[in-house]
């Protein structure tokens, strides 16, 4: 249970709790006889919850807090501080030895105090959640074949759209390459989210998948893979430099001079932004 001790001094008391103590020493003794070395305060409300204040005189052996004063506030309703944690404290508030001298003034005459402000966040109004593990019950693929891929006219050559995942795509095909340098050198090959101009600003689609060309002859395919977050203004993915022109018209083209592209989808999952 680690947390930040923020030092400082005012003149105002705890607001939502405090626990004045008239004979520390006999707090001592009675932790001592205890099994934990704990007290436990009685119930306090605050922020529309109940709370404990747990003082560990002696120090808060389990959490290395020994030989320290150690505060812990717990919910006892058990509705957690958040969804995994119930419990948060200082496990070292103070070294015994400063507490306890009385030229620092904590302790007066075997009298002392301690308190606790708790402040408690509204829910929020408005969340996102993002999942990763959203796969599709198969593997979903999609064969492109292109005859004629040194023929085709203009600089891009785009598949017909296809749904997977509720989302509209497309392979985006550059046959002599997608920028100046790489021309007639370089096959670029892309995945394109088709419909993203209809997502909201901040809605992403994480999408997992696999761009291949397939080998004619046998099973040696070219397959590169794609994880990326989709979204408004990035709608498209892919490799400029996939395949050279010359491993291509060597290795991926049958006796018809026809290439095929398959694209694998394994996940495609999108932000859900919710209001409770």
């Amino acid at each position: 249970m680690s947390s930040t001790t923020v030092q400082s001094l005012r003149e105002r008391s705890p607001s939502s709790y405090s626990l004045k103590i008239k004979n520390f020493s006999q707090l001592e003794n009675l932790a001592l006889g205890s099994a934990d070395g704990k007290y436990l305060s009685r119930l306090f409300s605050a922020g529309g919850y109940n709370w404990r204040m747990i003082l560990y005189p002696k120090g808060n052996d389990k959490d290395n807090g020994s030989d320290f004063i150690s505060i812990i506030y717990p919910d006892v309703e058990s509705k957690p501080f958040n969804t995994f944690r119930s419990v948060w404290g200082l496990p070292q508030v103070l070294p015994l030895s400063t507490f306890k001298d009385p030229e620092n003034g904590y302790v007066c005459l075997g009298q002392c105090e301690f308190g606790v402000d708790v402040i408690v966040a509204p829910p929020p109004t408005n969340w996102e959640i993002l999942s990763f593990d959203e796969k599709l019950v198969y593997p979903y693929k999609i064969s492109w074949p292109v005859k004629n891929i040194f023929e085709i006219l203009g600089h891009c050559h785009t598949s017909q759209r296809f749904s997977v995942g509720g989302k509209t795509w497309a392979i985006e095909l550059y046959p002599k390459g997608s920028k100046t340098a790489d021309y007639n050198k370089w096959i670029s090959i892309f995945l394109t989210a088709a419909d993203c101009e209809t997502l909201k600003e901040d809605e992403k689609i994480f999408t997992q998948a696999y761009l291949r060309i397939l080998d004619p002859r046998g099973s040696n395919h070219l397959s590169r893979s794609i994880t990326k977050c989709y979204n408004k203004s990035n709608s498209s993915w892919g490799y400029f430099r996939f395949v050279s022109i010359d491993e291509l018209r060597n290795t991926y083209l049958d006796m018809e001079g026809v290439l095929t592209l398959e694209i694998q989808f394994d996940v495609v999952s999108t932000t859900k932004h919710s209001l409770p």
